[in-house]
Formats: C-alpha cells, sequence, structure tokens
C-alpha cells in the first residue's frame, strides 16, 4: 500500500469517526440517544457557523443587488423542501420551513420583516394571520345564534406546514473585493412563498394566491439555521447544515428582479406575458455578474 493510499484510509477513517460521533448511532445503547451528543462531545466540537470576515466599505470595488427564486419543483432544491412528512423521521431531519418557523416560534429568531428591504418589522402575531386559519362550521354558527357561544368541535384551523411551500425568495449582494481579488456572495435574506392558510379552508375556489409570509435576515439566522441539516444524497453520514448549504449557493436560483434606476423594477414589469424571455433576462444578469470578475483579470 503506498502512501496515497494510507492518507486516503486516514481520512476516510477521520469522516467517519466524526459522522458516528455528530449523529451516535454507532455508539447508542438505547433509540432515544441517537442524535444527541454528549457533553464530552459538544466540548470537543465547538461547531459554530464559520464567521464572515469584516469588509471594508473601501475595499468593495462594485457591487449589486439582486433577488431571486428558488423553486421547489426543482430537483437541485429537494433539500430544502423535504421532508414534509416527520411522523417517521427523527427530529434531526426537519425542512428550511419547519426550522425557520420553530425558530421564529422559540425567539432564537426575532429578526423577521414584513418586506425584503427589512423595513417593517412583525412578530409572530403579526404572521400568524397568514400561517393559521380558524373558520367556524355552520353548525357553529347556529350555536352561536341560540346560545352566545361555539364548541371547539364546530371550529376548524388550518395551519400551513412545510409541504404547503411552494418556493424561496432570497435577497443576495454581489460585491467585488479587490483585496481578495474575487467576486463574492452574501445572503441577506430568504423569504418562504405560499398560499395562505385560508386558501386550505376553501380549496375548491382554486384561486393562486401566493404571498411572501415574511422575511428573515438571514445572518441573524445562521446560528439556527447551522444546527439543522440538510439532507446530503451523496453521502447521508455527512448532513449539510441548512447554513452552509444556502452560503455555498447549493440551489438553483432565478433573478427576477435586481437594483436598478427604474426603483428595483422587476422583470416581469418590463417584460410581460413570456417566460421563456423573462428566463432568458434571469441568465443575461446572471452573465454580467460573472463577467465583472472576468473582466478584473483582463488588460
Amino acid at each position: 500500500m503506498n502512501f496515497r493510499n494510507v492518507v486516503l484510509c486516514g481520512v476516510g477513517l477521520l469522516m467517519s469517526v466524526s459522522a458516528a460521533a455528530q449523529i451516535n448511532i454507532l455508539n447508542a445503547k438505547t433509540p432515544e440517544e441517537i442524535g444527541k451528543k454528549t457533553e464530552e462531545q459538544i466540548a470537543y466540537d465547538n461547531d459554530r457557523p464559520l464567521p464572515y470576515g469584516y469588509v471594508d466599505e473601501r475595499d468593495v470595488l462594485w457591487s449589486k443587488t439582486t433577488w431571486e427564486i428558488i423553486d421547489l419543483d426543482e430537483r437541485v432544491n429537494f433539500p430544502l423542501y423535504y421532508p414534509i412528512d416527520t411522523n417517521n423521521i427523527g427530529a434531526e431531519r426537519r425542512s428550511l420551513y419547519d426550522v425557520l418557523v420553530k425558530g421564529i416560534k422559540t425567539g432564537e429568531i426575532d429578526h423577521v420583516y414584513a418586506d425584503s428591504y427589512f423595513t417593517e418589522k412583525r412578530t409572530l402575531k403579526d404572521i400568524e394571520a397568514s400561517l393559521v386559519y380558524s373558520d367556524t362550521t355552520d353548525l357553529g354558527i347556529e350555536q352561536y345564534n341560540a346560545e352566545g357561544r361555539v364548541d371547539p368541535e364546530y371550529i376548524r384551523r388550518f395551519t400551513l406546514d412545510a409541504g404547503d411551500v411552494e418556493e424561496w425568495r432570497v435577497r443576495g449582494y454581489w460585491y467585488l473585493d479587490k483585496r481578495q481579488g474575487e467576486l463574492r456572495y452574501r445572503m441577506l435574506g430568504l423569504c418562504p412563498v405560499a398560499n395562505e392558510a385560508r386558501s386550505k379552508a376553501f380549496e375548491d375556489d382554486g384561486v393562486d394566491n401566493k404571498v411572501e409570509l415574511f422575511w428573515v435576515w438571514f445572518p441573524s439566522a445562521r446560528e439556527v439555521l447551522h444546527r439543522a441539516k440538510a439532507f446530503n444524497r451523496k453521502n447521508t453520514s455527512q448532513p449539510i447544515s441548512y447554513d452552509h448549504l444556502l452560503n455555498s449557493r447549493r440551489f438553483h436560483g432565478v433573478v427576477y428582479k435586481e437594483d436598478n434606476v427604474q426603483g428595483d423594477r422587476g422583470v416581469s414589469e418590463y417584460i410581460n406575458d413570456n417566460a421563456l424571455m423573462q428566463l432568458l433576462e434571469s441568465d443575461r444578469i446572471k452573465e454580467v455578474i460573472r463577467n465583472i470578475e472576468i473582466d478584473l483579470w483582463n488588460y
């Protein structure tokens, strides 16, 4: 066995040991211990999201803000969508929507806004109107008219879940770091898009009423997203955190808006009723951004 094989075996062994320590499946004495780390493992891991380096404003040679749509019907974006049925899997696997909603409910994520410009802050009570809908049946209305009260069995309650989310919208900042001499990307916010919970009560209407449920300031949610793991199809022993997945842009997005002189108008505002041309315009915007870095090294 040559030196290269020895190194590869050593790396593989270290990766397998790390994976076992992470999910504890090989050392668990009971099923309840799977996915739980011991105090020694937690102290040894010191697992935190990779901090962003400081970027001086004078080092930003060029920048552009873009808004993208992540379509969850595309296979490459499935890790952001699944699992939608959590009855038969462990608590360590949750969809991106479930992770964010849980973080908002527990207070770990408090920078929640109404729009992508982060001007109007929202609370859990503010966004519950879109996430939860309660409706009284006809029998409940009759009971209220007769007795002035409604029994709980006559109240229907509909709640949005991960399966209702159709797409994600993200806002990011592309900039050219002249100190590093490279093009970089920094995600600023992300937003789930779905029909409001009210549409689940009136499915026969067939109205497509997709809305932006809420915008999360991404840097403030990194701790929560780092602890949550997305499914890794190539190696299930090494799940990837949502923080790493989003920061490394391991998804496919279509640009639907960029900052421009027309008040950041969207692509659909100047290309109407032509999905193909809108897609080509999105590719053109991406190509312009990519060419900025290439042109930097042309003399």
